[in-house]
């Protein structure tokens, strides 16, 4: 009998996707994964990545480079390629194609699930200010500092452009180099994580940068900011992630989305 086919859709862009890829990733033709049921299934995983980070970790299995055009586009992509799962494993702070994928997987009729590493956890020592949105991070700025570590990404610069902040110094970390509208007074610093906690004390010592700001992207790749930010006593702006559209479940790890996957 042929070996039954599923097509896995998965939205990558992060580190759990990529480590999804890799266990969902078909083996040699000829060689079913059976993903621990009794019958055995052979699986077939596109990665899907938006294509914003010029030189991309790229996962096991097929990829494609792009957006889909809205979620019409995405629904009319997975009923022309036979999708038989989506997975949306972008950055918590994808809402954008958060919600299209909730929609897309409406209208094509496929399971869909998210997965999202668990956010960040204050500790003892540690002096957060949780916000909404980098506009509210910016407005807070000035009552907490003078040199900004800004490490929430290249996008969204703008919120920190205006001439309230001008008085402010940032140190400004990114994969690539962001375009303007930026900050006043900035140095790029072009780094990719993971990150060291050795690493971050001394550009933390260097700078002598006295505010974080950061999104709650969870994760460990990134987390030793936080304990040098603690370390030096320095307060940090943390934005809250967008929640997760209605009715979706959501996996916490790459384990639980192939078990997941293995249940459909």
């Amino acid at each position: 009998m042929p070996v039954p086919l599923v097509h896995v859709l998965v939205l990558g862009g992060t580190t759990e996707a990529r480590r999804l890829a890799e266990s969902l990733a078909a083996p040699a033709p000829g060689s079913p994964c059976s993903l621990g049921s009794p019958v055995p299934v052979q699986v077939r995983v596109t990665t899907s990545l938006a294509g914003r980070v010029s030189a991309p970790r790229l996962p096991p299995g097929d990829v494609r480079v792009g957006g889909f055009g809205g979620p019409d586009g995405l629904a009319a992509w997975m009923r022309e390629h036979d999708v038989d799962a989506l997975i949306d494993a972008t950055h918590p702070f994808a809402a954008t194609m958060s919600r299209n994928a909730a929609e897309a997987a409406a209208q094509a009729h496929v399971p869909l699930l998210a997965l999202r590493r668990p956010g960040w956890v204050a500790q003892d020592g540690d002096r957060w200010h949780a916000v909404g949105s980098l506009t509210e991070a910016a407005e807070l700025l000035p009552a907490l500092g003078e040199r900004v570590f800004l490490t929430t990404g290249r996008m969204g610069l703008a919120a920190f452009a205006g001439a309230a902040l001008d008085d402010l110094w940032f140190l400004v970390r990114s994969v690539d180099a962001p375009e303007p509208p930026c900050p006043a007074r900035m140095e790029v610093l072009l780094d990719r994580g993971p990150f060291t906690l050795e690493g971050e004390r001394e550009i933390v010592r260097r700078h002598r940068l006295d505010v974080l700001v950061t999104k709650d992207s969870g994760g460990e790749a990134t987390a030793p900011k936080l304990t040098a930010a603690r370390e030096a006593g320095i307060p940090v702006v943390v934005v809250r992630r967008p929640p997760v559209p209605e009715g979706v479940p959501v996996a916490r790890t790459p384990d639980e989305a192939v078990e997941w996957v293995r249940r459909l």
